[in-house]
């Protein structure tokens, strides 16, 4: 017996294995409409939305295969049957509830068995029951829905990946980036276009921020001095970075990536500042990693490897992913391989992030 039942026999809800205490519950408290109203599930009144209550006994269950065909109207059921008569397992995709195994599923039993004559043969496909049936056609019908996800979703994940947030109308307009990384002894960065052509990439050392007792004038003068290096651009991207606060050794870094942080955002936005808009923005590190398949459990591995194959397809193939203008495709190579040496991971990671960014944050809400 559950506990609705219990409600409706006698108004009260007796101790349940002895973890919570016995009180009363009169049939007309807002508790006992909130137990009710979470047992009995409502049907939907959403427009277009056909989602009946349906009894999942074994009797009923035989039965459902044939509500469907009354469910929806013979137009309806034609659209939805052509679509899964015709359309290929990547445009099955494409609807939001077909995505992964069960489209997948749907063309194996399509070629195994034939074509599906009505919506009743396809709950004999894996992974499709009654419900799941009657959302999957609603889907078809009613393709938006799936669209209005999508954009949630991507919404979502777009937050997760930069702050602040930011509209998807100025990430459309981005015609250029800065890519900023820094590190304890330096700090490097990419310009990129949204062809993802390499309009500018360098480094510069700074070897007295972390000595003493990390003067806010030494930090002010040296990195006003590398933003008075950096190109305008319509956002500067910084590199978001986390070590552990249950490591006490690595507060001193810690501290010095958030002095890095505060002053990079504060310079760069009053020298490239544009009609009160902030321009400066960071990126999630792991997320870039995993981007580039860099990442072993929590930890990021280096970027050179990466960086390499993309100097070499630059000049090996006539549609590489990054282009390195030929004017300085030299300079950058010669300047990657005196680092190989000492492995300047600020170097690399600049590049990667604003890589990344495009690929993410811009091409993804393109769509």
């Amino acid at each position: 017996m559950n506990i609705l039942s219990l409600l409706l026999a006698g108004g009260r809800v007796p101790a349940i294995l002895g973890r919570w205490r016995c009180f009363p519950v009169p049939l007309g408290s807002s508790l006992f409409q909130a137990l009710h109203n979470s047992c009995c599930r409502k049907k939907s009144t959403a427009p277009k939305k056909i989602i009946p209550h349906v009894d999942f006994s074994d009797e009923n269950a035989k039965e459902s295969g044939k509500a469907l065909d009354k469910l929806f109207s013979s137009e309806q059921q034609a659209s939805i049957l052509h679509v899964l008569n015709t359309a290929s397992n990547k445009e099955l995709e494409a609807f939001t509830l077909l995505r992964g195994k069960k489209s997948l599923s749907i063309v194996e039993h399509r070629e195994k068995f034939g074509p599906f004559q009505n919506l009743e043969s396809l709950m004999n496909v894996p992974l499709f029951q009654y419900k799941t049936t009657i959302q999957v056609c609603n889907s078809i019908l009613n393709p938006e829905t799936g669209g209005k996800k999508r954009k949630l979703q991507e919404n979502r994940l777009l937050r997760k990946l930069i702050k602040p947030e930011i509209g998807r109308e100025r990430l459309k307009a981005i015609n250029s980036i800065v890519s900023i990384v820094s590190g304890t002894r330096r700090i490097a960065w990419a310009h990129l276009d949204r062809q993802l052509a390499v309009l500018d990439w360098q480094q510069t050392e700074y070897c007295r921020l972390m000595k003493g007792t990390y003067l806010s004038s030494a930090y002010l003068e040296e990195i006003s001095s590398v933003v008075s290096k950096m190109p305008k651009a319509d956002f500067y991207v910084l590199e978001k970075t986390g070590p552990s606060f249950q490591n006490s050794s690595l507060f001193p870094i810690l501290l010095h990536f958030h002095i890095m942080e505060a002053m990079l955002y504060a310079l760069l936005n009053t020298t490239f500042t544009r009609d009160g808009r902030h321009q400066v923005l960071s990126m999630n590190r792991n997320a870039v990693g995993k981007h580039f398949e860099l990442m072993i459990g929590d930890t990021r591995t280096s970027g050179k490897e990466v960086v390499k194959q993309l100097l070499s397809e630059s000049v090996l193939k006539e549609e590489p992913r990054v282009f390195f203008p030929p004017d300085k495709i030299v300079r950058y190579r010669q300047m990657f391989s005196s680092t190989e040496q000492y492995r300047v991971e600020e170097l690399y990671d600049s590049l990667l992030q604003a890589i990344a960014f495009y690929e993410l944050a811009v091409f993804n809400t393109e769509s």
